[in-house]
């Protein structure tokens, strides 16, 4: 470690399961970089849904990783352990984390962290790893999706879901969105895909009236088990339903498995922060050489909906809870 850095840091810890206000401001010792790790002094950080469900006592965390919520940062590399070689001091950049976001500084391994696309400032960079790393992975790699498919995208204006339609329009993806009200709908067709409002019809009907019965050969689905059959529904042939959240429940019932045998269809899903080291530093590979130059022309960059100092990551909590956000949350620190 540099002489210069501090001994100490504030991080946000979580101080029991609960509401937002368990989230409290501590003084740390700093912590070093072990070989293949590198120290980011942490000038953004991104707010996402698992914060809020490990601070809730809903996401346990996996073996080893950091209890300090915060799984994205952007910043510059204060310090490299042995055998880094792709950063340096002073290099900026933004990482997927193992946790420890929420603080001044953040240990992060080698391959999960990423130059900075030119002209992307802090708090836009911090808004990208979590999002992109679990559709990128999600949507693109394990779905598949690619020019000319049809793409249904549940909570379309999440930070997950903003992300999905910009890339979608991007990669030639005709896309379908799902929200509640008319504003979010609104932005969803600015991003050049179709709304839903999920509180007025049903995306079954819609999705199949608007593709000619065909369906959606690619769903990104952050419900689980209260959509699980209407969206089997939705899929058209060869069809792929892709699990990422759980905010409708994890156990679903009295699902006609026949659907899936006749569609010929592949449901699976994904969680990012258990993936291995190795397999979080080969999506970000592939990102860095299908995304990151769209990013740098200054394309599918996140949408920013509000900004908060660390010390209220408490209220940055709530403004998630609340469901009304477009776009992503960031605190800056």
């Amino acid at each position: 470690m540099r002489p210069s850095l501090p001994a100490t840091m504030l991080e946000i810890q979580i101080t029991a399961p609960g509401p937002a206000d368990v989230l409290k401001p501590r003084h740390v010792a700093l912590p070093t970089p072990n070989a293949g790790e590198v120290l980011i002094h942490v000038r953004a950080a991104g707010v996402n849904r698992p914060d809020v469900l490990q601070r809730e006592g809903h996401y346990p965390i996996p073996p080893g990783a950091n209890p300090t919520p915060g799984l994205e940062v952007a910043g510059t590399v204060a310090a490299i352990g042995e055998g880094v070689t792709t950063h340096a001091v002073g290099d900026d950049v933004c990482a997927l984390t193992n946790g420890g976001g929420y603080a001044q500084y953040c240990v992060v391994p080698e391959g999960q962290v990423l130059q900075i696309p030119r002209g992307v400032s802090m708090a836009q960079a911090a808004a990208i790893p979590e999002t992109f790393f679990t559709v990128w992975a999600n949507l693109f790699l394990m779905g598949r999706a690619r020019r000319g498919e049809v793409a249904l995208i549940h909570g379309g204006t999440s930070g997950i879901g903003t992300t999905a339609l910009m890339l979608c329009r991007e990669l030639g993806v005709r896309a379908f969105a799902t929200a509640g009200g008319t504003e979010k709908c609104e932005a969803i067709r600015e991003l050049g895909a179709e709304p839903i409002n999920y509180r007025q019809e049903s995306f079954v009907e819609v999705v199949l009236a608007r593709t000619e019965g065909r369906g959606a050969d690619v769903i990104l689905d952050i419900m689980g088990a209260a959509y699980f059959a209407d969206n089997l529904a939705t899929l058209a042939r060869d069809g792929r339903l892709l699990l990422i959240g759980f905010l409708g429940g994890a156990v679903a019932e009295r699902v006609n498995l026949q659907t899936i045998m006749a569609k010929r269809a592949t449901v699976t899903g994904s969680a990012m922060r258990p993936r291995s080291t190795q397999e979080k530093a080969a999506i970000a590979a592939s990102l860095r050489e299908h995304v990151w130059p769209v990013l740098a022309q200054g394309r599918c960059l996140p949408m920013i909906h509000a900004t908060y100092p660390l010390a209220r990551a408490a209220d940055a909590h709530r403004e998630m809870e609340s469901s009304q956000h477009i776009g992503k949350i960031v605190l800056e620190v």
